[in-house]
């Protein structure tokens, strides 16, 4: 029998050499499995490990890597220390213990509080297990959130890193001090706005000099946790307006903007500003008082006279064909359109982008058309003709190639039996079985990942047929029409990518991805 060892600790370690490193607390579940395991005869097929998770946290690394060979069928028993090292969510132990596991013919084993699927007599003590470590999740989540809005109520900083112009004081925490290089940049861009600049020319001025965004500078500074994580260079229009009215730079402790939807979810969500947690004068500030009603009534004058306020029809959707970033709506008198971020701020970064509102609303207007008449053939759709031969045809080479890759991963598991065979009766050697035996696995994780690929391309074409009538009757509904809505934009569209103009043939590239 093989047995998948499942280890967690969601408490951030204090007995790590190195961040790398497993922490002492893991080190000891491994062992005490592995050594269950010998005991009973089982053969170790892989450990999977998850350091600092919590038990609600459903994007474990380990813990969807232990699902997805589950499927494949790569062992028979998962074992842990306790059924809250698995998961904490009784949903999850519904999901995988008590369905899941029982339909693929896998074992969950437990050791501590003796949870066994092949022992029906416990199910009802697992699942009271289950609930029990809901409550506790739920218990844990309320406990949390009390302590910090307690905190920011305080007017204690409770971030993981200060904000832009500030710094963390080592000697009293949740106190902010100033950051002289970063503060030096804050007023450089309040002084700049005050003198008339606008917020992409105070980005282009920046970006001029060389000077680091936020999230650069924390990066150089060694503030940035995930190396792996993208940070933009540049300085946008954005970044420039959040710096303009955050009163953090007054001295004001400002928190609790947004919150999670639940203890489940790391969703956010934002919250409306009178739900907001303001403790004035927590600390020094970087802009004095004058400067910062200065700002404050320039940028009402100015959102006074650039339109109604309302979002444009595209809002949101509109990016740039050559850096990706989104582009901002522009106007100049009454005409209205879209430009690159990218190019606004710093022509050497991108070849720009841009478009004007009626031009792009005709574009969009006429791809719709097309393909209502592509897509509403009303008479094959009363004849019941296959609009989609191709994905189909795809579905059932997939389905194939499924079967493939299963009988192969049961020959190289048999081959793999040969192979310990041939050990026991000395024809090869401890070295040849352990070479052998390692490309055999090899080979069949790679049947697992082929079986996984497989699996969600063939959900993605049951969706896409599944959905082919909707669609249709989606596209009739909006089909004809020669005004666009916002609300048409928001169904109909996921994003459309804009380039730059060709000067020859005066035609702007336009790529429009539908949400079908």
């Amino acid at each position: 029998m093989k047995v998948a060892i499942y280890c967690r600790l969601s408490d951030e370690d204090r007995d790590k050499l190195h961040e790398n490193d497993d922490s002492a607390s893991i080190q000891n579940q491994k062992a005490m499995l592995a050594e269950y395991a010998s005991d009973n005869g089982w053969t170790i097929y892989d450990i999977y490990s998850d350091d600092d998770y919590a038990g609600s946290d459903r994007c474990r690394p380990a813990f969807n890597r232990l699902i997805q060979d589950a499927r494949a069928g790569l062992f028979d028993i998962v074992l842990c220390k306790t059924q809250s090292r698995f998961t904490r969510e009784l949903e999850l132990v519904e999901t995988y213990i008590h369905d899941l596991f029982p339909r693929l013919g896998i074992r969950f084993v437990s050791i501590v509080d003796n949870a066994d699927t092949d022992n029906t007599g416990n199910k009802k003590s697992r699942q009271i297990t289950g609930l029990v470590n809901e409550w506790f999740l739920e218990d844990l989540s309320d406990n949390i959130k009390s302590v910090l809005t307690s905190r920011r109520k305080k007017g204690l900083h409770i971030g993981s890193f200060a904000p832009y112009g500030y710094m963390k004081d080592p000697d009293q925490k949740g106190h902010l001090l100033i950051d002289p290089e970063a503060a030096s940049v804050v007023r450089t861009i309040f002084t700049l706005y005050a003198e008339g600049h606008g917020k992409q020319a105070i980005a282009r001025i920046l970006n001029q000099k060389g000077i680091p965004t936020p999230t650069e500078y924390k990066r150089l500074h060694g503030m940035v946790r995930n190396r792996n994580t993208p940070v933009r260079t540049l300085w946008g229009y954005t970044t420039i307006s959040q710096t303009l009215t955050n009163e953090v730079y007054i001295g004001n402790m400002v928190q609790g903007k947004a919150a999670v939807a639940s203890y489940k979810s790391r969703q956010k969500i934002h919250l409306p500003r009178d739900q907001w947690i303001t403790v004035p004068g927590t600390h020094m500030p970087i802009i004095d008082r004058q400067l910062w009603d200065n700002v404050q009534s320039l940028i009402r004058k100015k959102a006074a006279t650039t339109g109604t306020g309302q979002p444009g029809i595209f809002s949101g959707k509109i990016r740039c064909m050559h850096c990706g970033y989104r582009m901002c709506s522009t106007k100049n008198g009454q005409k209205r359109g879209y430009k690159c971020k990218t190019h606004s701020v710093s022509a050497d970064a991108c070849i720009g982008a841009s478009i004007s509102l009626p031009k792009l609303e005709r574009i969009v207007a006429a791809e719709l058309q097309a393909l209502s008449e592509a897509l509403l053939d009303q008479e094959a759709l009363e004849n019941g003709i296959d609009l989609y031969p191709d994905l189909r045809a795809t579905r059932a080479r997939l389905e194939s190639e499924i079967a493939l890759y299963r009988r192969r991963s049961k020959d190289l598991t048999a081959g793999l039996r040969g192979l310990y065979m041939d050990k026991i009766k000395k024809i090869i050697t401890e070295s040849e079985f352990q070479n052998l035996s390692a490309a055999f696995r090899a080979d069949q994780e790679k049947m697992s990942r082929q079986i996984i690929q497989c699996r969600e391309k063939i959900a993605r074409i049951d969706i896409t047929l599944g959905g082919m009538i909707d669609r249709k009757l989606l596209v009739r509904r909006y089909a004809g029409t020669r005004h666009l809505t916002k609300e048409m934009t928001d169904i109909l569209i996921d994003h459309i990518l804009v380039g730059k103009r060709d000067p020859v043939s005066k035609t702007t590239p336009v790529e429009i991805h539908w949400q079908f």
